[in-house]
């Protein structure tokens, strides 16, 4: 796949880099970057498993390594690229980082952060949804069939 360079198809691609690390550390296949002025400044894929954390979700994970690479808290001026839709933990925790843009692949229609009645979100965060949503969803939706099939 050709992308253009720093488009939101381009980030997004790198967000899977970081989902298929997951899947094969048998992770439930989620990535996430952040970028900030066109440069990627935190990558992350879901950890629960292997930090025995259910905290450790991709975004999180990319949240609190941004604000460290940042040198403060808030990531007004960064889009965070994720493979599935954040959960309402990682949606409120975006909200407290005040993020600029959420643009997300495959929605999560049992735990997305949009099923819950109310904002979650930052009220100046912008959203953009289903970028590499195919792509996104295939791997989740293997990483699921495969468990299920599992002895």
């Amino acid at each position: 796949m050709n992308f253009t360079l720093y488009s939101d198809e381009y980030f997004m691609n790198e967000a899977l880099k970081e989902a298929r690390k997951a899947y094969d550390e048998n992770e439930v296949p989620v990535g996430a970057v952040i970028v900030s002025n066109t440069k990627i400044i935190a990558r992350a894929h879901n950890m629960t498993e292997q930090l025995k954390d259910v905290t450790a979700h991709a975004e999180m994970l990319a949240i609190t390594a941004a604000e460290n690479h940042l040198g403060g808290k808030y990531l007004d001026d960064c889009t965070l690229y994720v493979c599935l839709e954040p959960c309402l933990m990682c949606g409120s925790a975006m909200n407290w980082a005040k993020l600029g843009k959420l643009v997300y692949g495959a929605s999560d229609p049992k735990a997305g952060y949009s099923i819950w009645s109310g904002p979650v979100l930052h009220p100046k965060t912008e959203v953009l949804s289903a970028v590499l949503k195919q792509e996104c969803g295939e791997l989740i939706t293997r990483f699921f069939k495969e468990k299920r099939e599992m002895p």
